[in-house]
């Protein structure tokens, strides 16, 4: 029997100036998986099974689960294409906590678009989708879970690293340079925020004045991570469209920023929605005591948790039985 697993990292959609068009995947430094994982297996007929930490709170109806819809898409996409449908069995492990603003969603697609594919390669002996397609087709399902299609978190899930969304249909999405020194501390406070209740709290229309401070912000963070210029992207990390709107939802915010800045954190903000929030810092020293604090004050029940991590740059990737 064939079967492939892959492992989807959790993402930061925006990363504070970015809003819909950065994210970066993450990978904690005690090397734990943050993110969850999709295994597809030869069957006879369709089924899904799941387990994992937050298995509990996916929907109960399995036609409802993402992956079921996943599979649905991808075999779709392959009727369309005239490309021989896959005959599988697929399994959900669920380690990423749904509405925490670490692109839960996001990581359940881009795991299983890419073992399908993956699977399929095998069967084929190549993969029936390139990049940009099955890239197009993670944000296209995406999108009609949120409400919008938007890549900040598939795309950093699927190709790793810092990634900018290009608005293109090829590429979709570049990856950025980053600064291999900086830890990024992220923390989900245990409970949950919907991206669509989210996205509601927003205004409709901006002040020119906030669009071309946003703007401007975005080209000078590019240029300076090609400059390697640490201390003017940091400057740059401020989030004038989304964080002041939504930091409502999240208790303990102000403080949390307060706490980070004053022992040195770079950038302090929003994950995606949230309620995840993360903290960029030069040193390990002030990654862990921003870590401590969070989780003590941050922290709202037991399904909170906090990592220290580095940027991911290994994005999706195929997984041993035993991993």
């Amino acid at each position: 029997m064939t079967n492939t697993r892959a492992f989807a990292p959790a993402s930061i959609g925006n990363v504070s100036l970015g809003f819909d068009v950065l994210g970066a995947a993450l990978a904690p430094i005690d090397n734990s998986l943050l993110g969850d994982w999709v295994e597809v297996k030869d069957a006879d007929a369709f089924s899904l099974t799941q387990d994992g930490q937050f298995a509990h709170k996916l929907p109960p109806s399995v036609d409802e689960n993402i992956v079921t819809r996943s599979y649905e898409f991808f075999q779709a996409a392959l009727l369309d294409a005239n490309k021989t449908q896959l005959s599988v069995s697929m399994h959900l492990h669920k380690n990423l906590p749904i509405g925490s603003g670490l692109g839960s969603s996001a990581s359940s697609i881009v795991a299983a678009f890419y073992a399908l594919n993956e699977h399929a390669a095998k069967r084929d002996g190549h993969a029936p989708f390139g990049k940009d397609q099955l890239l197009a087709m993670m944000g296209e399902l995406e999108g009609q879970i949120s409400g919008s299609i938007h890549y900040d978190n598939v795309a950093p899930s699927y190709l790793g690293g810092l990634t900018l969304m290009t608005g293109e249909t090829s590429p979709i999405a570049v990856n950025l340079p980053t600064f291999d020194n900086w830890y990024w501390v992220a923390c989900y406070s245990g409970l949950s925020v919907s991206t669509a209740k989210a996205r509601a709290l927003l205004p409709k229309e901006y002040s020119l004045a906030d669009t071309l401070t946003f703007g401007r912000q975005l080209a000078v963070f590019v240029n300076s991570l090609y400059a390697k210029d640490e201390s003017l992207a940091a400057k740059m990390m401020q989030d004038v469209i989304a964080e002041k709107h939504r930091k409502v939802l999240l208790p303990e915010f102000d403080n949390a920023r307060a706490f980070s800045e004053s022992q040195g954190a770079l950038s302090f903000g929003i994950s995606g929605s949230g309620p995840t929030v993360f903290a960029a810092t030069r040193t390990l020293e002030s990654a862990q005591a921003i870590e401590a604090w969070l989780k003590q004050h941050y922290i709202q029940n037991q399904d909170g948790f906090s990592h220290v991590c580095k940027i991911d740059t290994a994005g999706t990737r195929l997984l041993n039985a035993d991993q």
